[in-house]
């Protein structure tokens, strides 16, 4: 499986981050093409693009409607009078390209379009399967929970659960997370990226190791399952 569309629990939990890692994980199938429908916070230069082509340099990027504000797209596109539908979110999205990488804003159902068109929308127009990003530490359970609760409620299919960001020297409820994760999935956790002193492509070189197979990695999922988080 190598087209995606990420997804996160909330907002700055390393979408982009694990966008890039899949790029990287990706590039030996051929070259990626990276999507970002709508980015919102330019003024204070948020380009998720220009980080995952930073981070992944063989990687094609796109990006769709450009908003000033660190908003959520529609709200921000409601205050610069842009009106952002449906249609211009699909737009940038090659329909053949493989590998792909879509990445939403925020959380599933963060609104992408002035029209109302959400992150999960957008998904299921796309016919792209979900990754589901989700912080290491307490409180990750039940955003998790509920992210995946919603994908299941609206049939869409979720290719994983990635944990991003996940320390060296982890708390006790992180230590745990990843088990309960592992289970409360329904044994659908893919990923575990870990905390980066310095985000680059050198850093992401190793991103095979950090994924199963069921997203085009190497790790055994059973190793998560038991709490064990080293590649």
């Amino acid at each position: 499986m190598r087209r995606a569309f990420v997804t996160g629990t909330d907002t700055g939990v390393g979408k982009t981050v694990v966008s890039a890692a899949l790029a990287a994980c990706w590039a030996a199938a051929g070259t990626v093409t990276y999507v970002k429908p709508a980015q919102s916070g330019a003024a204070d230069g948020d380009d998720d693009a220009r980080d995952v082509a930073a981070w992944a340099p063989s990687t094609r990027t796109v990006v769709g409607t450009v908003l000033d504000e660190p908003l959520a797209p529609s709200v921000a596109g409601q205050r610069a009078g842009v009106t952002v539908t449906r249609a211009d979110l699909l737009a940038p999205v090659p329909t053949d390209a493989e590998p792909l990488v879509v990445e939403g804003a925020g959380g599933l159902l963060v609104e992408l379009g002035t029209d109302g068109t959400t992150c999960a929308d957008l998904a299921a127009a796309l016919a792209l399967p979900l990754v589901v990003v989700a912080r290491p530490g307490l409180g990750t359970l039940n955003h998790t929970a509920l992210t995946l609760a919603e994908a299941d409620r609206r049939g869409l299919p979720v290719a994983g659960v990635v944990v991003s960001g996940y320390p060296a020297d982890p708390d006790v409820a992180t230590r745990t997370n990843l088990a309960e994760l592992a289970r409360l999935s329904d044994e659908r956790l893919a990923g575990v990226v870990p905390r980066l002193a310095t985000v680059d492509a050198a850093a992401l070189a190793g991103a095979s190791a950090w994924f199963s197979a069921a997203l085009g990695g190497t790790a055994d999922p059973a190793r998560w399952s038991a709490g064990d988080p080293a590649p």
